[in-house]
């Protein structure tokens, strides 16, 4: 029952202004970067740089994202991976047309 609440609960934590970056600002800027193709979403949920020149900026969406996920799988019992996992879902399904997606196997595609 509980992993059932966490699985029906997640999608509306994902859009929160912490999933993308922190501020309204950044979040806009992770959607233009995911839309230009310089940062991309991974099966994990986190986001890959796909340039060299975002790298920081992606460190610290991931960092934002691991402390969500860490506190959210401590809440429900089970791992950070899976609630990555469960969030990646949700982020890619709302992603700017035009995001790469980094697959489990190591392809991208383009949404």
């Amino acid at each position: 029952m509980k992993r059932r609440y966490f699985l029906t609960g997640i999608g509306a934590l994902v859009i929160s202004i912490g999933l993308l970056g922190g501020t309204p600002a950044k979040a806009s800027e992770l959607d233009d970067l995911r839309a230009s193709g310089a940062v991309g979403e991974a099966f994990d949920g986190y986001t890959r740089a796909r340039a060299d020149n975002v790298k920081d900026f992606v460190k610290s969406v991931n960092a934002k994202r691991r402390d969500i996920y860490q506190k959210r799988a401590k809440k429900e019992g089970v791992s950070a991976e899976q609630v990555g996992r469960v969030y990646a879902a949700q982020i890619i399904k709302d992603a700017p047309k035009g995001t790469y997606i980094l697959a489990e196997d190591g392809t991208w595609s383009r949404k």
